[in-house]
């Protein structure tokens, strides 16, 4: 039996989100701040940000077991195998020790042939860790990153405060569904935070999933989040989407950038292009679920675009390297802090052959910590764009 003390959750105890909404129950940590979702009128941009991608409670404490109440938002696919319940990663002193889920919860349904969601409500559940040492700790709790999580209550047989922010460079990064984290196995393991881990580096993650599409609330709310050191990477969204012709894209990717300079002019920014993703190099989108591969219990996009209409304007990954290219070497003549990255040289034609995507869009598990080592050998090494100067990226110094 254990005396547990409860510790309400509040913003010091969070890291990673910008904003906490209270709620009847609990908090709910968001990615965007409110500025931000009041301009939104996209449902899948509204389910991505509050998705907690890289928040984490943090906090130092002798308990020898933690109980943390949830209420998750999960979601399933009609047609498509069952999801996988969310994981919590357990992390004391910089190591792992430990993973949970909660199988309770709201579930939305979406039926993708339709065009349609339904939403069940359901209980709130608790994931429990516990065999901990004795001894004072800081203790991580990183949230799922694929399933939108109400805080409702944290119990421990030890009073709890706030970790320590210590002196970690913050690195801000933006992306797609890749940086959000995809098809990874938990929060930890996305790309961004195996690369922060290894970078001795505290992330937030503005990864969001169908929604890196140049928006101005994401640029301001880049501008005005607190960062040492920002990365965006742009591209595959604007693809998959369809969502713009090259005339438009240059400004756009200017006025993004404008933005976030406003507020940050001499932050290190490093522009990340798209990763190989083979059915859109070199042929346009949109892309979508092919509804029959759907109905034998597989997940899979094809494009619906042509190659001849990138002479019309369209974009492809290829054109979309080269603008970007193209955009950051103009703009370096002035702004000596601001770096490109092909995105190719986290995961490019080799990568592809060991390691295809599942989904022909999404990476999966083992290339996510691929990408995550690779970034943190380019960005944070001794020569990196990013580099402190110590050239630490085994992770020894997180």
């Amino acid at each position: 039996m254990h005396d547990w003390i409860t510790t309400p959750v509040t913003a010091d105890l969070l890291r990673g989100a910008l904003d906490v909404e209270h709620t009847e129950r609990g908090v709910l940590p968001h990615r965007l701040p409110a500025r931000a979702r009041a301009q939104n009128t996209d449902d899948q941009l509204a389910m991505a940000e509050s998705q907690p991608s890289g928040v984490r409670l943090a906090f130092r404490t002798r308990a020898t077991a933690v109980e943390l109440d949830t209420l998750p938002t999960k979601r399933a696919y009609v047609g498509a195998p069952p999801r996988p319940d969310g994981v919590y990663d357990l992390v004391v002193d910089g190591r792992p020790a430990g993973q949970g889920s909660v199988r309770d919860g709201n579930v939305i349904t979406v039926d993708m042939t339709a065009g349609t969601s339904e939403a069940r409500p359901g209980p709130p559940g608790t994931v429990r860790f516990d065999g901990l040492s004795g001894e004072i700790k800081d203790v991580e709790i990183w949230l799922p990153h694929n399933e939108t999580t109400e805080l409702i209550a944290l119990r421990t047989d030890a009073p709890v405060e706030p970790a320590p922010r210590g002196d970690r460079r913050v690195w801000l990064h933006h992306g797609s569904s890749i940086s959000h984290g995809s098809d990874a196995a938990s929060p930890t393991g996305i790309w961004p935070a195996v690369a922060a881990t290894l970078g001795g580096v505290e992330l937030i993650n503005l990864g969001l999933a169908g929604s890196a599409l140049l928006d101005p609330f994401t640029a301001r709310a880049l501008r005005d989040s607190p960062a040492d050191l920002i990365s965006v990477k742009i591209g595959i969204n604007i693809v998959n989407h369809d969502l713009m012709r090259l005339r438009a894209f240059g400004p756009a990717v200017h006025g993004f950038l404008d933005t976030i300079r406003e507020g940050r002019p001499d932050t290190p920014l490093l522009v990340v292009s798209p990763i190989l993703c083979p059915m859109h190099e070199d042929t346009p989108g949109p892309c979508f679920p092919d509804v029959g591969e759907l109905g034998e219990g597989r997940l899979r996009f094809r494009t619906l675009g042509d190659p001849a209409e990138r002479a019309s304007g369209k974009l492809t990954l290829q054109v979309i390297r080269e603008e970007l290219a193209r955009i950051v070497k103009q703009r370096a003549a002035e702004d000596p802090h601001l770096h490109y990255l092909d995105g190719r040289e986290l995961y490019g034609e080799d990568d592809s052959a060991e390691l295809p995507l599942p989904d022909d869009l999404h990476p999966d598990a083992a290339t996510h910590r691929r990408m995550g080592e690779r970034f943190a050998r380019i960005a944070f090494g001794t020569d990196g764009v990013f580099a402190d100067g110590s050239g630490d990226t085994d992770g020894s110094s997180g």
